[in-house]
């Protein structure tokens, strides 16, 4: 021992019942419970400090004293009472590292599992004794934009339309995330070239949605001339003489060929924005086919789906995907005869619909060449020795397709009471000339989120009163004033009338964090009107306004939101897979689906204010057909396209179940190709358990493919620990991965990897492992539990801090530590549940604070 003077899971459940690290549905025995925070003292107690002393004196300075600092770490002048930051970040650690056993190492002289407690409790003590003496060198957030996203949540807002068919942010610079948030001040920054294009994205919003008097509603008919795809082109005039618009593959395929179905004497598009009737004489044909349905890789079972989407000549190909094509109306076509369809949809001036099919077959030069391959024999007329052509197949063949025999088009049609945008801007009556200034000074109130002060209406006045003076039109002056406001700090920025000394947000701000927070839209009248008379200034007012918010459904844009930053979601797709090896990821539209499982779990488990644990072991999730097939659930028999999402029980299926078993997280942490258990324990590390492993050394070596022999990735990462350099923080990160491996890089629950070339047999997945603090488990079963059961607490606080971080715009820091300790106890008393958390979050000082 030096100068100076702490096994097994049954000893990890003992300590976070007695330091608050966990809890969980109806308190079970040996899960993790928060205790009390520390009372505060003018100075750690002597026998606090002699209790740490001791310990590292013991434990920990033969490898971190001055002269080694292993893991630069050095304990030698760490003393209680803590007297500065750099010490309360470092007792933290201390606290994490002993709490979970990573630290001594396990081939170290071990403490005493009283020892262990001794010192959690000391460095806790001496934590709470620091508050309010070691202030933040920050914790404030820095004022901040609106996140893309964001922005076009609040024009739809204001309105009052969907704004996603117009592509305003389509050009602006990639939205830059911090730890995968994109609501972080510091991230969000505002270039020239932004500002820029904010001021091109008003001018075509308010141009486009206003400034155009709507034409006489009128009507287009097209029964031929029906030109498709460059392919298409001779077979379609041989067979057709192109009197049919035909759709044979889903849009989302490799080869581009009948994905898309346009107009081609109606490339100029509509005259005006508005809304438009469009018919089509439409039917399924051969869904009955007698082709081989794996030639097709879609579902005969389900009725073919007609859908349409918003297409402009100049903005790229008119056959391909496009940047801005939302779905706008979809409807099933039948069977059995020609039938007309209607859609009611809304379409952008010079945009022209185009027609896809959703759950077509994939990949239509593929499935011809297959049908060429196998079905030679049932075609009549002469084939060439190039074997069966797409004319053949369209005069004599079963290939499944949609085909549209006519299409009109019908509009603009007007709007019961006036444009929505025009009531939305200026009022019920719309543009009234003598009451313009009160009418912009009612918009920008809206649209700046509070009550506008003189020197607002003073730059309104001015502005109206300039382009009135160079255009002589009063409306128009006035729209170009609305731009003016669509460009103004106040509205692309959250956060700017608080005072500069406040500690606190003013209400209004106030309001908009909120609202922000939990609908990634502006506040309502109501939460401003709450603002206004001071009923969030009482933490009590803010959690019943918090409450109010959740149970809205606009609370959507916060789960799609806060999920897809918390989980990394919006990299789902960045990394896909190979079409030929995951062609059921494409050919089913798998990630919308995956996405669609999480947002449901978070939604239900916010609903009924469920246990935050089920997000690490659930025995059910939310599915629809697509993804009940990818699990092989039973369901997959029974349920349909238009079922959607349904609650489905796991009990038979044991390796689904909470976060780690949904397709979207394994997806997400797999880049594509193939599975590694470093990736994904990193983002267990990060995302579930809130660590940030630190990044590997220049001196580390490359995991190669293959070492001498090895045949799985385990045994790679064997000879890969050999190495001293790596074996530190291997040993934490590798056994948060291994059991994983029981999934393949889409998410599929595998029991052998990939079979190699040659005659080697599928090496079998090894799921099992042992993590630092001494629990072991043999599958992914058993590895979720011990997650569930000594883990709890590490990931409740994690998921506090990420909340906290994504609704107030910055990240926490050491000093914020007191505050969620007090948000966990509290989260605690109230059952666990999710909403009981965020409820709790959004009283709390820090979400209060500016």
């Amino acid at each position: 021992m030096r100068s100076r003077q702490g096994r097994g899971a049954a000893f990890l459940a003992a300590l976070v019942l007695a330091t608050g690290w966990g809890f969980a549905d109806g308190e079970k025995a040996g899960e993790a419970k928060e205790a009390p925070v520390a009372k505060t003292s003018e100075a750690a107690p002597s026998g606090e400090a002699a209790v740490v002393d001791a310990f590292l004196g013991k434990y920990c300075l033969e490898c971190h004293d001055s002269s080694l600092q292993k893991g630069d770490r050095d304990f030698e002048a760490f003393v209680l009472p803590l007297s500065t930051e750099a010490h309360l970040i470092e007792a933290k650690d201390i606290i994490d590292q002993v709490t979970l056993k990573e630290m001594p190492p396990k081939k170290a002289e071990q403490p005493s599992d009283e020892e262990r407690l001794a010192l959690v409790r000391a460095l806790r003590g001496g934590i709470a004794a620091t508050r309010g003496k070691i202030e933040s060198s920050g914790g404030r957030t820095v004022m901040r934009r609106l996140s893309n996203r964001e922005y076009e949540n609040t024009l739809a807002v204001l309105f009052d339309r969907r704004v996603d068919t117009l592509g305003l942010t389509g050009d602006f610079p990639k939205e830059r995330t911090s730890r995968h948030l994109d609501t972080i001040g510091q991230s969000l920054v505002t270039s020239g070239f932004l500002l820029d294009q904010y001021f091109h994205a008003a001018q075509r919003l308010v141009d486009l949605r206003l400034a155009r008097p709507l034409p006489e509603t009128r009507t287009w008919h097209f029964k031929d001339h029906f030109v498709q795809y460059e392919e298409l082109q001779g077979p379609h005039k041989a067979a057709f003489n192109y009197d049919f618009l035909c759709l044979y593959e889903q849009p989302n395929t490799d080869t581009r060929q009948g994905g898309y179905g346009h107009i081609e004497d109606f490339l100029e598009g509509v005259p005006a924005s508005g809304w438009y009737r469009v018919r089509t004489l439409a039917q399924a044909m051969h869904r009955d086919t007698h082709y081989d349905p794996a030639i097709f890789g879609i579902d005969f079972s389900e009725p073919f789906q007609l859908a349409v989407v918003p297409g402009d000549v100049t903005k790229g190909h008119i056959h391909y995907p496009q940047a801005v094509e939302p779905i706008l109306a979809q409807t099933l076509v039948p069977d059995e005869k020609q039938e007309w369809l209607e859609f009611r949809v809304w379409l952008e001036a010079g945009q022209t619909p185009r027609f896809i099919f959703p759950n077509g077959p994939y990949e239509s030069r593929a499935s011809v060449l297959k049908v060429n391959d196998r079905y030679k024999g049932d075609f009549k007329e002469d084939i060439s020795k190039a074997g069966v052509s797409r004319t053949h197949l369209l005069r004599e063949g079963k290939l499944p397709h949609i085909r549209i025999d006519e299409i009109t088009v019908e509009g603009p049609l007007p709007e019961e009471g006036g444009r929505l945008e025009e009531r939305a801007v200026f009022g019920e009556s719309g543009f009234q000339a003598d009451h313009a200034l009160a009418q912009l000074e009612a918009f920008a109130a809206r649209a700046y989120r509070r009550p506008l002060e003189d020197t607002d209406r003073d730059r309104l006045r001015q502005t109206y009163e300039k382009r009135l003076a160079e255009s002589t039109d009063p409306r128009a002056a006035a729209l170009d004033t609305v731009k003016l406001i669509l460009c103004s700090p106040s509205f692309l920025y959250l956060r700017e009338i608080t005072g500069e000394n406040d500690t606190r947000l003013g209400p209004y701000d106030l309001a908009s964090r909120l609202s922000y927070a939990l609908w990634a839209a502006p506040p309502d009248e109501t939460l401003l009107a709450a603002a206004a008379a001071g009923r969030l200034d009482d933490p009590a007012g803010l959690r019943k306004e918090a409450l109010r918010l959740l149970a809205d459904e606009r609370v959507d844009g916060f789960i799609r939101g806060f999920c897809d930053s918390w989980l990394n979601l919006r990299d789902l797709g960045q990394q896909p897979p190979p079409r030929d090896a995951a062609r059921v990821y494409y050919a089913e539209n798998l990630p919308e689906s995956m996405k669609g499982e999480v947002h449901r779990f978070f939604r239900d488990l916010l609903k009924s204010d469920g246990s935050v644990q089920r997000f690490l072991e659930a025995d059910y999730t939310f599915a629809d057909k697509r993804l009940a097939k990818l699990y092989g659930l039973p369901q997959a028999e029974t349920l349909r396209l238009a079922d959607g999402f349904q609650r489905v029980s796991l009990t038979e299926q044991r390796h689904r179940g909470g976060l780690l078993g949904m397709a979207a997280v394994l997806t997400v942490s797999a880049n594509g190709v193939e599975t590694s258990p470093v990736t994904r324990g990193v983002w267990v590390m990060e995302n579930i358990l809130g660590v940030e492993p630190p990044p590997p050394p220049d001196v580390v070596p490359v995991i190669e493919s293959d070492v001498r022999g090895a045949t799985t990735i385990r045994q790679r990462l064997e000879k890969h620990r050999a190495d001293k350099t790596c074996a530190e923080c291997h040993v934490k990160i590798d056994p948060l991965g291994f059991p994983l491996e029981s999934f393949d890089p889409i998410g599929r629950y595998r029991v052998n990897y990939p079979k190699p070339k040659g005659d080697a047999p599928a090496p079998k997945v090894d799921p099992s492992g042992e993590l630092p603090s001494g629990e072991t488990f043999r599958d992914f079963p058993g590895f979720r539990g011990v997650l569930a059961q000594t883990r709890s607490g590490v990931f409740t606080r994690n998921l506090v801090e990420r909340f906290l971080s994504y609704a107030s715009g910055r990240h926490m820091e050491i000093t914020d530590e007191y505050e969620i300790e007090e948000i966990l106890d509290r989260v605690q008393s109230g059952g666990g549940g999710l909403r009981t958390l965020l409820v709790e979050c959004v009283g709390s000082g820090i979400f209060r604070g500016r």
